[in-house]
């Protein structure tokens, strides 16, 4: 069997059983873990379906959220350019939202410039990273963990939000899409979201090519909502167009 002939297959599989291991492939089509791992990879290249630990999930699961550390792995080149170009928004003297992310966590490591600046955050991470910092002053939002983002969440959360006014928002996100707008794969965590964006002067979204065109199970805003956005470069041409006719100002960064 040709390699397209047998991605076609793997897909074909994932999205009918709605996921599938490498080892359940492995059986089915009858190469390596190697052969399978390489395939899957380049299928989700393709936006095609999403791996997980030791397989992968069709994109018709929507509420499918991988943990922090497979995400922090995914893509890190093109999330540290945006992080670096997030940090050029940045004045001191400013209140700034960090939203829970690895994004939003490699732009808490360009901070260390900054002699004057309070950051606001619900990510238990980012909060560890700027503390050791004497010119950061770190505000950490309470609320019920989630395990699978390391971010503080529901109602004490959006209480203690309601508290505190921020100059700029930079926000995470699982899905960017024109018709469908904002979306995370938590009802909680999307409540959270929406509050962080009422609060804030500015909006600012980074979301590396993965997340754009995907559409997860909670909406969180209209793309209306957010005032800027950091993008890298292998983002689709017509997306970046249709989304410059909203107003909104586009970055776009090479890794």
């Amino acid at each position: 069997m040709y390699s397209e002939e047998r991605k076609k297959q793997i897909l074909d599989y994932i999205q009918k059983n709605g996921k599938a291991s490498v080892q359940e492939l492995t059986e089915v089509f009858r190469v390596s873990e190697s052969t399978i791992r390489r395939d899957l990879k380049e299928l989700e290249d393709a936006k095609l379906l999403k791996r997980a630990h030791g397989g992968a999930l069709s994109l018709q699961n929507v509420n499918f959220e991988p943990s922090f550390g497979e995400k922090k792995v995914i893509l890190s080149r093109e999330k540290q350019a945006i992080a670096k170009k997030a940090a050029e928004l940045i004045e001191e003297g400013e209140t700034i939202l960090l939203d829970a992310g690895t994004t939003t966590f490699e732009l808490a490591g360009q901070l260390m410039k900054f002699s004057n600046l309070t950051v606001i955050t619900n990510d238990i991470n980012i909060s560890r990273e700027l503390l050791p910092h004497p010119g950061i002053e770190v505000m950490v939002i309470g609320g019920m963990l989630r395990k699978a983002t390391h971010a503080m969440v529901g109602p004490v959360a959006e209480q203690a939000l309601n508290m505190v006014r921020v100059d700029k928002l930079f926000l995470a996100i699982n899905g960017f899409d024109l018709a469908a707008g904002l979306t995370t794969p938590n009802l909680i965590e999307a409540a959270t979201k929406r509050k962080m964006i009422k609060i804030a002067k500015q909006v600012i979204l980074l979301a590396d090519h993965s997340k754009v065109g995907k559409v997860t199970q909670a909406r969180v805003a209209d793309i209306t909502e957010i005032h800027q956005v950091i993008l890298d470069h292998a983002v689709d041409d017509d997306f970046i167009k249709q989304l410059k006719t909203t107003g909104i100002t586009v970055h776009l960064v090479r890794p």
